[in-house]
C-alpha cells in the first residue's frame, strides 16, 4: 500500500487499554508492543490502563476516552476470546454508534496466515464513537503485531493511499451537527 510521501504525517494521540484478570502492566508485553509501535511510527501515547476483565469498568474507562478530546484513537488488548471472562467485545458494543466490520475480518484474515483456524475464536473489532476510533485486539503480541503492522499502521497514516481513517476524522461526528 503506497505511502505519499509529499503529505505531511499528522500523528494521532492513542489510548491504550489492556484487559487482564492475571497481568499486571509490568508483564503487559503485548501493551508495550503496542506503546512501541505506535511511538516508532510517530503518534502520542495518550494514556494507557490495564482493567481486569469487568464489563462495566471497561466500558466506564471507553466512554471517558470517548468523552476525552485529547484522544483519537483507544486500542485495546486482550478480553476478545470466547471464554466466560473475555467480555471486552460487550463493553465495546455498549459504546460504539458504528462498526468498522472490515477491521475484524481483516484481522482474522491476517491472523490466519500466522495461526491457521485458530483465529476463529477471535471477536476481534473495530468501530467509532463520537468522533473516537475503538479497536479490539486479542491479548498476545503476536496479534498486536498482526493488527499494527498489517492494518492499524497504515490506517492511521494521513499519507496512506488510496485512503485512511486519519482523513476521515474531521467527518465522523456530522450527523451530530445542526443543519444551517
Amino acid at each position: 500500500m503506497p505511502i505519499d510521501e509529499s503529505r505531511p504525517f499528522q500523528p494521532v494521540n492513542i489510548a491504550v487499554l489492556t484487559v487482564s484478570d492475571t497481568r499486571s502492566l509490568a508483564e503487559d508485553r503485548s501493551g508495550d508492543t503496542l506503546v512501541a509501535r505506535l511511538g516508532a511510527a510517530g503518534h502520542h501515547l495518550a494514556d494507557r490502563k490495564l482493567l481486569r476483565d469487568e464489563v462495566d469498568d471497561i466500558a466506564a474507562q471507553l466512554a471517558a476516552w470517548i468523552d476525552d478530546p485529547r484522544v483519537d484513537v483507544v486500542i485495546s488488548t486482550g478480553g476478545t476470546g470466547i471464554t466466560g471472562r473475555d467480555v471486552t467485545p460487550e463493553a465495546f458494543e455498549r459504546v460504539l454508534e458504528k462498526r468498522i466490520e472490515g477491521f475484524g475480518e481483516l484481522f482474522r484474515m491476517l491472523s490466519y496466515q500466522t495461526i491457521g483456524t485458530s483465529t476463529m475464536q477471535s471477536r476481534a473489532l473495530g468501530g467509532v464513537a463520537r468522533g473516537t476510533y475503538l479497536f479490539a485486539l486479542p491479548g498476545s503480541t503476536g496479534a498486536v503485531r498482526d493488527a499494527w503492522d498489517g492494518i492499524l499502521s497504515t490506517q492511521l497514516d494521513i499519507r496512506h493511499r488510496p485512503c485512511n481513517l486519519v482523513e476521515l476524522m474531521p467527518r465522523l461526528q456530522e450527523h451530530l451537527r445542526k443543519a444551517s
